[in-house]
């Protein structure tokens, strides 16, 4: 572990917004039908709070009923009582609880246009900026987790932009490769600068944009997801904050996904849902779902706190079964 983060200072900041990428069929599962996807991100803020959500009757699940990470992130928040900030960065339904916005806009489709208008990013950036810089007056580090359904695209294109040949994650075993890259290809094409505004602005989301800014205000952040956070991360690399990713086990697991391309360092969080005596939790290390909603690096830091894994995944299903099943 690295001694440069103070995981007994920290708070977790959750931003959720959209993007109309995950318009585009078969791009992304997370929601069981395409209109219930843009409750997603509003769905698994409400969880972190109430256990339940409020915007929609269930909780946000794949098709087949593969619950959201949002159940880790919920289980590692009870069990070391770290506190909670809910950041609206562009959506389309407002969440039903508590929460700080950054103004940001939807994110249009990457595929058929620019993601925002570059003024729009600015004052994202900006407010997030200042978001980061008072959150840092109040704790050491900030856990920083991320809710928006197709958010590994848009991530992806940003990594291309930027000059990598990415690959990128899914919450499917089976990713659509093919169909990202086309998407991906495509947006690119209209970045005219390597400036991270202009990359964000063509081909970016409001969620990039809105943790991009809170980098540069703050001093230390845990990045916690994935490819999403790769791609910010090599935004947010010459900035003066320091900051690493950590990520789940099935994340660093998928041959589909590169987490070399990170400029910093990544921690990985094994969770032993293997072992799990239920199917929709298993399904994790079977290639479903993997990573989101922060719960990758609320993990780590539940170890770093002293939870030892086998305990973890005790209360994860102890709240699978009132949550999910409930029992």
């Amino acid at each position: 572990m690295s001694k440069k983060f103070d995981f007994n200072s920290v708070m977790f900041v959750l931003v959720i917004g959209n993007t109309k990428t995950a318009e585009i069929p078969g791009i992304t599962v997370a929601g069981a039908n395409p209109e219930l996807i843009k409750y997603t991100p509003p769905a698994d803020a409400e969880l972190l709070y109430h256990g339940r959500c409020l915007s929609i009757d269930s909780i946000p699940a794949t098709p087949d009923g593969k619950p959201t990470p949002a159940l880790l992130t919920y289980t590692a928040l009870r069990l070391t009582g770290i506190p909670l900030l809910v950041v609206d960065s562009g959506l389309m339904i407002k969440p039903k609880i508590p929460h700080v916005t950054l103004f940001a806009p939807v994110g249009e489709n990457i595929a058929n246009e620019r993601a925002m208008r570059k003024e729009d990013v600015e004052r994202v950036v900006e407010n997030g900026r200042i978001l980061g810089k008072e959150l840092s007056k109040v704790v050491d580090t900030l856990i920083i987790g991320e809710s928006i359904p197709a958010g590994t695209t848009t991530a992806g294109a940003v990594l291309k932009a930027l000059g990598f040949e990415p690959r990128v994650s899914s919450s499917m075993p089976n990713n659509p490769v093919e169909l990202k890259s086309k998407v991906i290809s495509e947006a690119v094409k209209r970045v005219k600068e390597k400036d991270p505004i202009e990359i964000i602005s063509a081909v970016g989301d409001p969620v990039i944009a809105g943790i991009y800014g809170i980098l540069r205000g703050c001093k230390k952040a845990l990045l916690a997801g994935g490819t999403q956070m790769v791609a910010v991360a090599n935004l947010a690399k010459d900035l003066r904050c320091e900051f690493a990713i950590s990520t789940t086990e099935f994340v660093a697991n998928d041959k589909t996904a590169d987490l070399s391309l990170a400029p910093c360092e990544v921690f990985v969080a094994k969770i032993p849902l293997a072992k799990s005596k239920y199917p929709g939790l298993r399904a994790y290390a079977e290639g479903f779902v993997k990573e989101g909603v922060g719960a990758g690096g609320m993990s780590f830091v539940a170890y770093q706190r002293g939870i030892e894994e086998e305990e973890f995944l005790r209360e994860i299903e102890r709240d699978y079964e009132k949550i999910v099943l409930g029992v």
